[in-house]
């Protein structure tokens, strides 16, 4: 538990879900937590120390996930994803990456996307799932049930609406705006419009240190997509010359635009290496435009290099004017941004004799590392994503089977070579010591070749339960 100061008094600043368990929370004074709870851990609180994390994480959020990210203090970041969902996968599967990769890092987290950065907020920190997608126009009912404190209304505020049976917001929405303003001031009503989206709440990003941007402020706002496209090529111009002084290729690219109503939005581009091709940029950057509202014009427009790696000189016509090779980036970057980064891999080798454990997804531009598959056993080249249960006859331990019926259709095998024995990597887990599979190549009388595999060496009950699986299917 986390000891902070309000005033003279010794709070408490934050504590794990033990020790909310034993009824303590956030605010409470520490003799009274150590009253309820003897033997308590105590930590003195390092608020600064918290702050500086929060930014270093939102700056990791502004490279990877979203174009317009800001520091929600204490212990929150709010993102802006909008048109950038399709980039990760749509939006459950964006908040499954980020949640699973704080936990890889240690950092326990809860993930919300709603239509509202105040919806959210609530979604995040008061519903039990660690990632929720909130419909669009789900705001309202998902808010009712929850606390009032759900509205980040200050905890002085939360106490003294408590007699009145405002408990949650519910009750604030169906009470007449005017008395309560008038008793409790205009945070509650204001906080309500904010998170059903009555009310603008604009986020103002952060921007990493020393950033490279490209800027235009327009001295009369600007509406059409043809101005739009023609201002876009200018700033990337403007930015590709400076990355060019630093020696640096673009990764990430953000264009963010502010409307006269003082709102912002941003679009984002990624590309599978370093690139600081202005005409690339450009066409890259103008698939996007039509993504953009720019509402009743836009009066100022920054293109912000958010990911950037070094980037030298490169030939791309030999010593005897022929082309050193192909370059793929640029469809790459064209199909990435259209279809998500995620989408787009090849499979590369791994040193294992397990078969669903021997490749792995790359980045389409990864490096070659020589690694090949061992070729001595033929393997399919469909691999299904996990084996399936199927039926079959045959003679135990050595023997394919006579027959095997897989997805209700009956096979008769015709043909059948095997069996291959692979044995479980039992370095990696104790139950794999005595696993082994037995392969078969079978072909059926339809002229299929099928892959398939008995679980265990069909004599001993330590080695598999002895059920068969397909697993791959031959051209």
């Amino acid at each position: 538990m986390l000891v902070g100061r309000d005033g003279r008094r010794r709070v408490v600043a934050a504590l794990d879900a033990q020790a909310e368990g034993l009824g303590l929370r956030a605010g409470m004074a520490v003799a009274r937590a150590q009253a309820l709870a003897p033997g308590l851990v105590l930590r003195q609180a390092d608020p600064q120390a918290d702050a500086l994390g929060l930014e270093r994480l939102a700056l990791w959020a502004l490279q990877r996930i979203a174009p317009v990210v800001a520091v929600d203090f204490p212990d929150g970041l709010v993102l802006d994803t909008t048109g950038t969902e399709h980039l990760h996968g749509g939006e459950a599967a964006m908040l499954a990456f980020m949640v699973e990769r704080l936990a890889a890092s240690g950092v326990e987290a809860r993930a919300a996307v709603a239509d509202t950065w105040g919806a959210a907020h609530a979604a995040a920190r008061f519903l039990r799932s660690t990632a929720t997608v909130v419909a669009p126009g789900g705001a309202e009912a998902m808010l009712r049930p929850l606390p009032a404190a759900a509205l980040r209304l200050d905890r002085a505020l939360v106490e003294a609406l408590r007699p009145l049976g405002l408990t949650r917001i519910g009750d604030l929405i169906d009470r007449p705006r005017a008395p309560l303003a008038l008793r409790f001031g205009p945070q509650p009503g204001r906080r309500l419009d904010q998170a059903l989206g009555c009310a603008a709440e604009p986020i103002e990003p952060l921007r990493p240190p020393d950033p490279v941007e490209a800027h235009r402020v327009f001295a009369e706002p600007i509406a059409a997509a043809e101005t739009i496209a023609r201002y876009v090529g200018k700033l990337v111009t403007a930015l590709c010359a400076a990355l060019e002084q630093r020696g640096l290729g673009v990764r990430r690219l953000d264009l963010r635009i502010r409307r006269v109503d003082n709102s912002l939005q941003a679009s984002r581009i990624g590309t599978a290496r370093p690139v600081r091709d202005a005409a690339r940029l450009t066409r890259l950057l103008r698939e996007k435009i039509e993504t953009l509202d720019p509402g009743f014009g836009i009066e100022a427009m920054t293109l912000a290099a958010v990911m950037v790696e070094p980037l030298a000189a490169r030939q791309t016509v030999s010593a005897l004017g022929r082309e050193s090779g192909p370059d793929l980036s640029g469809l790459i970057d064209s199909l990435a941004n259209r279809v998500g980064e995620d989408r787009l891999y090849r499979f590369a080798p791994v040193d294992s004799d397990v078969p669903e454990r021997s490749v792995a997804r790359v980045s389409p531009l990864a490096p070659e590392t020589g690694a090949t598959w061992d070729d001595a056993w033929p393997r399919p080249p469909r691999l299904l994503p996990r084996p399936e249960p199927i039926e079959t006859m045959a003679l135990l331990p050595d023997h394919p089977p006579a027959w095997f019926r897989w997805r209700g259709v009956r096979r008769r095998v015709r043909r059948a070579d095997g069996p291959e024995r692979i044995h479980g990597e039992w370095w990696k887990r104790d139950a794999e010591m005595a696993a082994v599979r037995d392969y078969f190549r079978v072909e059926d009388e339809a002229g299929g070749r099928y892959w398939i595999f008995r679980a265990g060496d069909g004599e001993t009950p330590e080695s598999g339960g002895q059920g068969w699986f397909l697993h791959g299917i031959f051209a």
